[in-house]
């Protein structure tokens, strides 16, 4: 487990808008060999595009349908020439391998780690916030 970051205020924290999209679709993005294009449904007519790096740890045809939760808010940036509107919120743990484990500062690849999207255990209204 990595160390936690400093406190924030909470007056910054509030300012996060947390929300439960549902994954429409889910490529293997054409130029990162570590990223996904998914489009989602996020309650708006449009939906957005996010990028995520879960490639190693999800084959894309399974998120179909999926209930996540996204950081609504995040400025968009291009990722390697695909615009990403937001992210998909994940958990990692490292898996202890042996009587070692990796160091914290390495980003250590599928075979040392697990990551798992955040999702509702029931189904809500795409777009609902998260508090």
């Amino acid at each position: 487990m990595s160390e936690p970051l400093p406190p924030i205020a909470y007056e910054l924290f509030s300012k996060i808008d947390f929300r439960v999209a549902t994954v429409r679709s889910a490529v293997a993005h054409p130029s990162a060999d570590k990223l996904l294009k998914i489009q989602l449904d996020d309650g708006t007519p449009e939906g957005r595009q996010v990028c995520a790096g879960i490639k190693a740890w999800y084959d894309p045809s399974t998120l179909i349908g999926k209930q996540v939760i996204i950081v609504a808010n995040l400025e968009p940036r291009q990722l390697r020439g695909e615009v990403s509107a937001g992210m998909i919120l994940a958990a990692s743990d490292l898996r202890e391998l042996g009587a070692v484990t990796a160091p914290a500062d390495l980003k250590p690849g599928p075979d040392e780690r697990d990551v798992v999207l955040l999702t509702v255990d029931k189904a809500v209204k795409a777009g609902s916030k998260v508090s």
